[in-house]
């Protein structure tokens, strides 16, 4: 229950400072005297984006401060999920900044607008003229059905299997759509694995046949070469080799006189026994060193494929060509997988759509089973409100295809004239039975479920006498039950209210100021008179008034 209501600097509102009770009170005032920025203040605590617009002096911050008696609301789980400290009695704070930031407090604790909107559905409901253009969407009447069936847990459970069929449903169409793209890709994938696997790779090859390459390229400069060396060591007229023996016959023709002279001939005969041998080999090498130009082709066709290849799939070398190769592999494995994934997956779809249509059509049979007992509530309001020929007739439809609210389309059909043609709301109902068709809706919702505050922004608009009295009363009997709020035009429904707000213009030196006040009994006589009457205020007006009040 809304319990406080203060507000500074917003619009024409300098300061106010309002006291709600419970079960129905009115608010009335003059055409332009400021209800409408009182709502528009209290949209600031429903979370409404905001802006330096509303600053009454720009130069100072706007204060909009609710309190709300939270007891039965079963709201702990959303404070506590949000990290809010919970409070029985809970003040919510908004702050627009002329620098035009904004600022939400829940009990001094700062939180987002996202948090603030969630909140404020479970405490207030407001409802503005425009709110009875959504007697004719689907959304609203499926909306009334079932809050009237009490299908709350229901359809949390039916929405819970519905948002897992469609994850199954869409992790099967991804895989359809995959395996197409990749169906078209698959001559390709398998030219480029053959190509690979026939080029018969190996991870050193490459650098195996570029030193060979190297190597068949230089013979000539090769064999020369090693044929010098040979020459040198050997067969010269004077060798290095036999030079060196004659140096080891020396040294060791004195090593016994020497220090360590044993082992300088040591050696000396070691580097004989190496050099000897390296010249034999150097000369082996230099007669088995041969031009082979077959081979050299070899060498360079074979690796004009590897760079070729290599070039291809912009890669350097034959280590990533391998891995290629694995992953070509793999994604052709996989196309091959694709039947029997697709048949796992198929048959998961299909348990959860039989779970899935369980639940849509145990919603559905109770949605249809209140449809006999809102026609009669209805019909049975309207009557009292001046449409004893009203009929509303709920007709169900099943849409083909499962969606957030289950496979039902239900349509409210209207008619307010005796042996008229049922039609939608909207074709065929005037702002007057709109009104009156809205306030029947909302009083049966009230008598359904337990709703928040709720706020009337002048759903009397279109009707008056007689009618308007039976409207306040229906409001007033709404107000047993919840807290109620009416902003009203009419007397007759001023009258109903336990208690009475006035809004008013107050002129000063400098400005034009919104204010409201709580009326006594004397003042709510005269408030209503006026509304009879106008500003001069007869005996009769006056007289009406207190009748209007008893």
């Amino acid at each position: 229950m809304l319990y406080h209501l203060s507000i500074s600097n917003y619009a024409l509102i300098d300061a106010a400072d309002i006291n709600f009770m419970s079960g129905f009170t009115v608010i009335t005032g003059e055409t332009g005297a400021g209800k409408s920025i009182l709502l528009g203040a209290l949209s600031l605590i429903l979370g409404q984006r905001s802006d330096v617009s509303v600053l009454r002096d720009k130069s100072r911050k706007c204060v909009v401060e609710a309190g709300f008696n939270l007891s039965g609301y079963a709201l702990e789980s959303l404070f506590h999920r949000e990290d809010v400290d919970y409070e029985e009695e809970t003040l919510i704070r908004r702050e627009i900044l002329p620098s035009g930031k904004s600022r939400a407090f829940v009990n001094d604790m700062p939180v987002t607008l996202a948090f603030l909107k969630e909140l404020a559905d479970h405490l207030i409901d407001v409802h503005s003229q425009h709110q009875n253009l959504l007697l004719g969407t689907n959304d609203f009447q499926l909306g009334v059905v079932d809050a009237v069936a009490g299908n709350e847990q229901l359809l949390e459970s039916y929405k819970e299997v519905f948002r897992a069929y469609r994850k199954l449903v869409k992790e099967r169409d991804a895989l359809i759509e995959q395996n197409q793209k990749q169906q078209a890709d698959r001559d390709y994938w398998e030219f480029q694995a053959v190509q690979l696997r026939e080029a018969a790779l190996q991870e050193e090859e490459q650098e195996e046949l570029e030193k060979e390459l190297q190597q068949l390229s230089h013979v000539e400069e090769i064999k020369g070469a090693l044929a010098t060396a040979n020459l040198l060591l050997m067969e010269q007229e004077f060798p290095v080799l036999d030079g060196l023996h004659q140096v080891h016959q020396e040294v060791g023709r004195i090593a016994d006189y020497l220090e360590n002279g044993s082992e300088l001939s040591e050696r000396l005969s070691s580097v004989y026994i190496e050099l000897k041998d390296l010249a034999r080999e150097l000369g082996d090498r230099a007669t088995s060193v041969e031009f082979d130009p077959q081979r050299i082709r070899m060498v360079q066709d074979r690796l004009d494929l590897l760079y070729s290849l290599q070039q291809k799939h912009h890669v350097d070398n034959n280590k990533a060509l391998l891995a290629l190769l694995v992953e070509l592999e793999q994604k052709l494995g996989g196309l091959d997988a694709f039947d029997e994934d697709l048949k796992v997956l198929n048959k998961r779809v299909a348990t959860q759509e039989e779970a899935l249509q369980k639940m849509a059509q145990e919603l559905s049979a109770a949605r249809k089973a209140v449809f006999k007992e809102i026609e009669e509530r209805i019909a049975g309001q309207l009557a009292e409100l001046g449409m004893p020929n009203a009929r509303l007739r709920l007709q169900h439809q099943d849409s083909g295809s499962y969606g957030e609210q289950g496979r039902d389309l239900i349509q409210f059909l209207f008619s307010a004239n005796k042996n008229g043609d049922l039609c939608d709301i909207p074709k065929v109902a005037s702002g007057g039975e709109l009104s009156r068709l809205m306030l029947c809706i909302k009083s049966l919702l009230t008598s359904a479920r337990s709703l928040p505050t709720l706020i009337f922004d002048e759903i009397d608009t279109g009707v008056s006498g007689e009618i308007a009295d039976r409207m306040g009363r229906i409001m007033l009997e709404m107000g047993q039950s919840l807290q109620v709020i009416s902003i009203t035009h009419l007397p007759q429904i001023a009258g109903k209210g336990q208690h009475h707000y006035k809004v008013f213009k107050r002129d000063t030196e400098a400005h034009t100021l919104s204010e409201i006040k709580a009326l006594d009994a004397d003042a709510r006589v005269l408030e209503i008179a006026g509304m009879l009457s106008g500003a001069e205020l007869s005996e009769a007006a006056l007289t009406n008034a207190r009748e209007f009040l008893k």
